[in-house]
Order: structure tokens, then sequence, then C-alpha cells
């Protein structure tokens, strides 16, 4: 039986699980989505992009969905502080994902080429936006969020939508629009022919190399970014509340937990490299390695960010002590114990059932296969 402090431990390694899976599946099609425009320039090659995602883009949001029954389960109050902070961009993200499901499956129904080129913009926008939010909204944990509790635990807000558009949370938006970019370019790149495919093999050659100078300079800037670290904290192992700890605010110290465990530079290097391999390997022609590669990418970048935050979760900009860490705004000991004897027998079957499908759903889409499978094809 694992002690509370393990399992606090345990839950934060199983929610990174389900965001990075979320965004090496979920990832790929929205990126695809953000290059449909560009990479598809008649009927037939738009339709062989969206039907190279179009079988599997429904079972990869299966991950953001279990992320969020899990954050709400493990982390109450991390749940609640964020969707109320959030709430308006929470709003834009699922309006724009909207667009998503009504784009595929009504977007061939009619052959007007003014309906289909509408919805191929609805696409467009139902990537693009997620990409753009979810880097803000990382990036805004690195600046603070504005909440705060009292002696009582009520917890109260500050400011409202418009100052999550800060600089460098934009600047966020966009390494992580750049590296799903990439990672959709590189599935394109292994799952179509002729015209798409040269067209997406140039994608990640340039996004391959945007992305790693994006995330370098983005850790030049972390660097200069006010960092926050626990001075004094109660018994990791039994309930503390957030307001029972200390915390200490100084410049640079987002990067401390790389200094304190040396192994860690292996996430950035492996963001930076694995986008820089993808670029080589699209140059090169090879498929497999340079989609292995945009992976590679996803992992470190988000790792990085996982690991520079710990042990915070939601940081707050009004009050320090008030942040959230995965000591104080986790679920009670005997629920996350519960909930961690479902996991172990759910994860393994929705990684198996996922795998299952993309092995049936493998292979090259092209023009002629969707023109021929009138009933089945996008």
């Amino acid at each position: 039986m694992m002690d509370y402090e393990t399992l606090k431990l345990v839950w934060w390694g199983l929610i990174a699980v389900l965001l990075l899976g979320f965004a090496l599946t979920g990832g790929f099609d929205l990126g695809a989505a953000v290059l449909l425009p560009f990479v598809g320039r008649s009927d037939d090659e738009r339709r062989v992009a969206i039907n190279a995602i179009g079988p599997t883009w429904e079972g990869n949001q299966t991950w953001l969905i279990t992320a969020g029954g899990a954050i709400f389960a493990a982390w109450p109050l991390v749940y609640a502080a964020a969707f109320s902070v959030f709430y308006i961009a929470f709003m834009l993200l699922l309006f724009a994902l909207f667009l998503r499901p009504v784009g595929f499956d009504y977007r061939s129904k009619v052959a007007d080429p003014r309906w289909r080129s509408t919805w191929d913009w609805g696409l467009f926008i139902g990537g693009l936006v997620p990409a753009i939010l979810c880097g803000v909204a990382i990036g805004n944990l690195f600046v603070g969020l504005s909440f705060q509790f009292d002696d009582s635990m009520r917890v109260s807000y500050g400011t409202g939508f418009f100052a999550l558009l800060n600089p460098f949370s934009l600047f966020c938006g966009l390494v992580s629009l750049a590296m799903l970019v990439l990672h959709g370019a590189t599935f394109l790149f292994l799952r179509t022919d002729a015209d798409v495919e040269k067209r997406a093999r140039l994608a990640v050659i340039g996004a391959g190399l945007l992305t790693a100078v994006l995330f370098g300079l983005g850790g030049i800037w972390v660097r200069q970014l006010a960092g926050m670290h626990i001075a004094q904290i109660g018994d990791v192992n039994g309930v503390i509340t957030p307001l029972s700890k200390l915390v200490q605010v100084s410049e640079g110290r987002w990067l401390a937990n790389f200094d304190t465990w040396p192994i860690a530079w292996l996430a950035p290097l492996a963001g930076v490299g694995g986008a820089l391999l993808a670029a080589l390997f699209g140059g090169l022609r090879w498929k497999w390695p340079a989609f292995l590669s945009s992976g590679l990418t996803i992992a470190g970048i988000i790792l990085t960010a996982g690991l520079a935050l710990f042990p915070f979760v939601l940081p707050s900009s009004l009050d320090a002590n008030s942040s959230l860490t995965i000591w104080d705004s986790v679920s009670s000991e005997k629920t996350l114990a519960i909930m961690l004897g479902i996991v172990v027998l759910f994860l393994p079957i929705i990684s198996i059932y996922t795998t299952w499908v993309y092995r049936v759903m493998r292979g090259t889409v092209t023009i002629d296969q969707i023109r021929n499978e009138t009933h089945t094809s996008y």
C-alpha cells in the first residue's frame, strides 16, 4: 500500500501521461487541420488530408476527456480554480472543437465548392484555436494566475480573460502551434502521397526548424521570469492546505529543478533535438523517423514545462502562498488509492484499443482510394 506522499507523486505522473497521450495523438490531427488549406490545393487533395486523420481523430479525444476527469477527481482545487480563471478561454476552446465533428461529417455531403471551402476553413479554425490556447494556458502557469485563498479557504479571482493574453503566454501559444503543426505535418507526410506528401514534407522541414528556435528562445525568456520556490511546508505525507506553506519568488527560479536534477535537462534537449531531427529526416524523406522525432519533440517540450513547474500545478500571481501544488491540492488518500486501481485496470485497455485502431487504419491514403470508397470516405 502506497503512502499519501507517494500517491500524490503517482497522480502527478499519471495526469502528465494522460496529457501527453492527448498531445501525441490528438496533436497531429490538430496540426493536420491547421495545414489543410495549404497542403491540399484541390478538393481531392484536401479530402486525402482529411481522410488521413478522419478515422482516428475522435478516439484521440479520449485522452483529453480522461485527463479532465482525472484532474477533477485527483486535484479538485486545481480543477475549480483553473476552470474559473480560464472559463472564457475554455469556452472558446470548446466552440472551436465543435467545428471539427461537424466539418468532418458534413463537408463532403454537399458537392458545392463554397460549402466545402467553408468547412475547410472551419476545420482550420478548429485546429488553430485549440493549438494556440493550449500554449497560452501553459504560458500563464509560468506568470501565475489571478486567484487567491482567504483564511477560510474561500477563493477569489482578480483580472479577466484579456490578462491571459500577456506577451509570454502568447509566445507559448506560438510554440504550441509550431509544435503541433510539426506533428501534423509528419503524420501527413507519413500517410499521404503525391503532391500532398510533397507539401507536407516541406512543412515538416519548416515547422521543425521553427519549433526548435522558438522553444530555445522560450528557455531564455523563462530564465528572466520570476519563478517560485517552496521555502517551508507541512508534512507532505499528511493533509495540508494551500496556505500551510511559505513560497518565495525570485528571478529564474523556474529553472532551479534542472540544476537540482541534472538528468531533467534531457527533456529540453529532447524538445530541441527532436524538432531538428524531424526537419533533418523530412529532408532525407525518412517518414517514420520524422514522425517519431516530432513525437519526441512533444514529449520533451511538455515534460520540460512539467519539470520546471514541479511541484507547482497552479501558481498564483496574487498571493504566492495560495499557489496550488501536488502536495496541497489533492483529494483524500482513499480517493487517490481507489482511482489508482481504476487507472491500472483501464489505462492499458485504452492503450491496447488505440494501438489496434491505428493498426487497422494504417496505410497510405490516396486520391484513387477516396474516389473508390464513396461510402466510407469523408
